[in-house]
């Protein structure tokens, strides 16, 4: 019950976040990504001011020897670049740069202004159950040589 109350409060407080903020409105995120037009940098303070709230949080469940609700901290093994991260990157980028959401905010402003949002979402869902799709065997990672430098 505690780990539901707890992702509970914490998506609550992270779409709160993306509104107050305005990473969940496109026409914000679209004028921070335009740097050879009118851009507008005031997203990049939310974004550092999000990664050290994390930071901290990683560094204090890293020295205390797991996270608060859980049994142990997971951190992916891998550190290497392979074709599949750089695909899956591009096309959120893409995706991103074209519509100005991203899932977080889009599930966010399906709360608040559904009609902007509903295309997106679903988009993004067909993009996942076609991923489920693609035999296991082609989703093996394969190395970008010279990614691992």
């Amino acid at each position: 019950m505690a780990k539901t109350a707890s992702a509970f409060a914490v998506g609550l407080l992270f779409g709160l976040g993306l509104l107050v903020s305005g990473m969940a409105n496109p026409a914000k995120v679209l004028a921070f990504l335009d740097v050879t037009g009118r851009w507008d940098p005031s997203l990049a303070l939310v974004m550092a001011g999000a990664v050290a709230v994390s930071a901290a949080g990683y560094r204090w469940a890293r020295r205390r020897g797991r996270p608060v609700l859980a049994p142990k901290l997971d951190v992916p093994a891998r550190r290497e670049l392979d074709a599949r991260l750089i695909a899956g990157a591009a096309i959120f980028g893409l995706g991103w740069g074209l519509a100005g959401l991203c899932p977080g905010p889009a599930l966010t402003i399906l709360t608040v202004a559904p009609a902007e949002a509903a295309t997106f979402v679903a988009a993004m869902v067909a993009g996942m159950l076609l991923f489920r799709l693609v035999p296991a065997a082609r989703l093996k990672p394969t190395a970008v040589p010279g990614a691992d430098a």
